[in-house]
């Protein structure tokens, strides 16, 4: 019965696929944008984890403009899993992809062109961003300016939805590396000059305690410890919606691993330093950023 109902599930999805790729965008983003304040309305749970996170960690904004930005972060997540990408990866994965972004996406071209250099002057580096704004155009952004990454995915549970999401990312030539146990081939792809894709902004239990967006909240330490055992600097990034399908860019300054008699305490300060650089640009535009995610989860040191 599962397989049937992944199959099923995954017929409806290739369907809605092909309906976006033939459609107008306007009329594809009108129509996400209402099913973004209607998954608001019924998703109760998630409505409420997103208002309580919106309220904790932006400080002293009215009722209204909490809710305005809860909603907005449904409409951000819903136009980043199918339309925008839908609408964006045959253009990203042509030949004339570089071409294509300078015309549409300047500012993100150069963003990126930046990250290059990083990238060839430190020979890889650890490239993180929050599951912010669309997060699934960097590897293809990156992939048209030419740095190679190794990017870390959480596979789908839905194997037939998992396998079409894997064909279409690999049409930009980058390398997806499932999260488990992920570290050991991640320090080979940096040994051998290739940077590292992350999103290390979800609730772990494996985690170590980190401030972010002013509470402590569980946090990954694998940028951190790539970082150090491999001597390469972790930079944030990110790509926030200017308009439709336009784009802006954000890169952090290299945050380079120091001197230290304490790994633990090097860990530590890598790992509050990235967070605060991921606050700066969701504080910039907080209706982007994926409040529903319930970040905070049992984490009171």
């Amino acid at each position: 019965m599962r397989r049937v109902l992944e199959a099923a599930e995954s017929v409806a999805v290739w369907g809605l696929y092909a309906l976006v790729r033939v459609l107008p965008m306007g009329i594809v983003e009108r129509t996400t944008r209402l099913l973004g304040d209607f998954a608001f309305l019924v998703l109760r749970g998630r409505r409420r984890i997103a208002i309580e996170n919106v309220r904790r960690a932006l400080g002293d904004l009215n009722p209204p403009r909490i809710r305005a930005i809860a909603r907005g972060s449904f409409r951000s997540f819903l136009l980043t899993a199918m339309p925008e990408m839908t609408k964006l990866r045959p253009h990203l994965s042509s030949r004339g992809a570089r071409s294509w972004l300078h015309l549409r996406a300047p500012e993100l071209e150069a963003m990126f062109e930046r990250a290059r250099l990083l990238h060839e002057e430190a020979r890889g580096c650890i490239f993180v961003t929050p599951h912010f704004g669309n997060w699934e155009l960097l590897p293809d952004v990156a992939a048209a300016v030419g740095i190679p990454l190794a990017v870390v995915v959480r596979p789908l549970d839905n194997r037939y939805l998992e396998r079409l999401l894997a064909r279409s990312r690999r049409t930009t030539g980058q390398v997806f590396v499932a999260k488990r146990n992920a570290l050991l081939a991640l320090q080979q792809h940096l040994a051998s000059g290739r940077s590292v894709g992350m999103l290390p902004d979800q609730a772990t239990y494996k985690g170590i305690p980190v401030e972010f967006l002013g509470r402590p909240a569980w946090t990954t330490p694998v940028p951190a410890l790539l970082a150090l055992h491999q001597l390469k600097p972790l930079v944030v990034v990110a790509c926030f919606r200017t308009g439709t399908l336009r784009f802006g860019g954000f890169l952090s300054e290299p945050i380079w691993p120091g001197p230290h008699q304490s790994e633990k305490a090097e860990v530590a300060r890598l790992t509050a330093l990235m967070n605060h650089a991921m606050e700066g640009v969701i504080r910039a535009h907080p209706e982007q950023y994926l409040w529903m995610h319930n970040r905070w989860k049992a984490c009171s040191a």
